[in-house]
């Protein structure tokens, strides 16, 4: 390699983006990922060893899925190339093959192939992967956004380690920032750059994870930005929300803002003000709030204050939940927001929680009742001779399915439905049942109902 050829490729590499100047070359550097790179994990010890067949990566986009590719062929010494699946064909996979045989019969070398997107090829693709895979004369690293066992071929999926990558943590997306400020090599060293603490936390925290994201709007930033009377870059919040075209909320996650945001959110439901409602999830999804943390919130809230006046509603709030974790940011919004417009338009009744609540604090404050004989189990063949399930009345066998029978020693009263939505009806047949209860006299009648404190 001559002079102007070295010129030439050091040019190149200073043109590409941060994100892909500042990739780590050794698994020491990728931050993140502990659960399936820590010291004593399977992956990291199969690729210390260099004894990796197949891998496929899957996770959001930004947490180190091409990083962590780029470190394995790193540490193993492999030759490595790189497809994108969907500009990619059988013809170009089946040349990279070839190479491959060839290379491993000239020079030993084995080879990774890197498949970005590996999602987009369809099953004839990826069959024409399957008997080199695994014969171990090509090692597959296959990366995705989506969930693989939706995407991917059994076949493929049984050759293979399959690892999921996690989003980023705020202090390692901080932490990758600040090493790019300070690498004179790879990242911006070279410029004199005073980064504002608002602005290193905004884009660690607006960038939900994606660490190419935090990168390319640090660069935007950098690069964009006039150098100040004193000579350095002033990169303050103001450049951080112009570089990811994104405005600064006041939402700490672990201050006053996260917590009177989520708070309003709650109460807005509760009140019946679904406008209300998703404005306050607007805006802790804009700020970066985790697409669960909120349907978490409206399931919780579903239970607590709609209840049995509604008992679709926590039905609604928990497909929300189910279908967010499936579909992820941004569509989560969509299914997130009609379970709180439902839950906050719904009949709303406490009655569930104050039953829980007088029932716990019954068992706390008072003696704790013995299981009457008659209920008790019966699956055991002494079970009759010390009593147990004598007198039991099947309900099923007596009209309406209903029979007075004692199901505590002392009897106790903690729901009280209200006349709202469904739970009015749930009122009227809990009234009709008491009222078959008073005028039959079998069971004995004279205990009296027993209704839990509640302070």
């Amino acid at each position: 390699m001559d002079l102007f050829t070295e010129q030439t490729l050091d040019n190149q590499n200073k043109n590409l983006p941060l994100a892909v100047r500042m990739r780590p070359i050794k698994l020491d550097e990728l931050l993140g990922q502990d659960h399936i790179l820590g010291k004593t994990k399977l992956l990291r010890r199969a690729i210390e060893a260099d004894r990796l067949n197949s891998l496929i990566l899957f996770g959001p986009p930004g947490t180190g899925k091409t990083s962590l590719a780029w470190c394995i062929a790193n540490v193993t010494k492999a030759h490595y190339v790189a497809i994108n699946a969907t500009t990619s064909c059988v013809e170009e996979l089946r040349k990279i093959i070839l190479q491959s045989k060839l290379r491993a019969k000239e020079d030993g070398k084995r080879t990774i192939l890197f498949i970005d997107e590996i999602h987009r090829f369809n099953k004839a693709q990826q069959d024409v992967l399957l008997p080199d895979v695994e014969e171990g004369r090509l090692i597959l690293i296959g990366a995705t956004v989506h969930n693989p066992y939706f995407s991917l071929t059994s076949a493929l999926l049984s050759r293979s380690i399959v690892c999921e990558l996690k989003e980023l943590q705020v202090s390692e997306l901080q932490r990758i920032i600040n090493n790019a400020l300070k690498d004179k090599e790879r990242g911006l060293g070279n410029f004199k750059v005073k980064l504002e603490k608002k602005a290193l936390n905004f884009l660690a925290k607006i960038c939900q994870g994606d660490a190419r994201r935090a990168l390319s709007a640090l660069e935007l930033g950098v690069l964009t930005t006039p150098e100040s009377k004193d000579g350095y870059i002033n990169f303050d919040l103001g450049i951080a929300q112009e570089s990811i075209q994104k405005k600064a909320v006041v939402y700490d996650r672990d201050e006053d803002g996260h917590y009177d945001t989520a708070s309003a959110f709650i109460k807005s439901m509760r009140g019946s003000d679904p406008d209300a409602a998703i404005y306050w999830m607007a805006k802790m999804l804009y700020a970066g709030e985790e697409a669960r943390f909120i349907a978490r919130r409206v399931c919780i809230l579903a239970a607590e204050d709609v209840g049995n006046a509604d008992p679709l509603a926590l039905v609604l709030a928990n497909a929300a939940l189910q279908v967010s974790e499936f579909v992820g940011m941004p569509e989560a919004r969509i299914p997130l927001a009609q379970a709180v417009i439902y839950v906050s338009c719904a009949f709303k009744s406490n009655a569930s929680y104050l039953a829980i609540e007088r029932a716990t604090q019954d068992i706390k404050e008072n003696k704790v009742q013995e299981v009457p004989d008659h209920l008790k189990s019966t699956s055991y063949s002494a079970a009759e001779k010390l009593g147990h399930g004598i007198g039991y009345k099947y309900s099923h066998d007596y009209p309406e399915h209903f029979v007075k029978q004692k199901y505590t020693r002392k009897k106790v009263l903690y729901y009280e439905p209200t006349d709202l939505g469904h739970e009015a009806k749930i009122k009227e047949r809990l009234e009709k049942l008491r009222f078959l209860s008073s005028k039959d006299k079998s069971t004995g009648t004279g205990c009296t109902a027993k209704k839990g404190p509640l302070k």
